[in-house]
């Protein structure tokens, strides 16, 4: 989990918040390309060109993939299970 400092927090949410009210306007079929543009574009001004740079913005995917499904996905799958049982 990315556990940033509080200050660094108090400044973004407000604009993460702004945006993702923006993107829960849009229709389900044009979410995702839109949250992909986003994202893209922040790989694209953050991480200059050069090797080291995109072998950093891969292995943030890479663990926001990880976290997310750590955190969300896996909970989620357990409660299912539970509720409807496991595969045998």
């Amino acid at each position: 989990m990315p556990y940033i400092k509080k200050e660094y927090r108090e400044k973004l949410d407000p604009k993460i918040d702004a945006l993702i009210d923006e993107l829960r306007k849009t229709p389900v079929e044009d979410l995702d390309g839109q949250v992909n543009y986003v994202i893209f574009r922040l790989l694209l001004h953050l991480y200059p060109p050069r090797y080291f740079n995109y072998n950093r913005a891969i292995g943030v995917l890479s663990c926001v993939i990880q976290e997310f499904y750590r955190r969300h996905v896996a909970p989620y799958e357990d409660k299912k299970i539970s509720e409807t049982g496991d595969i045998t």
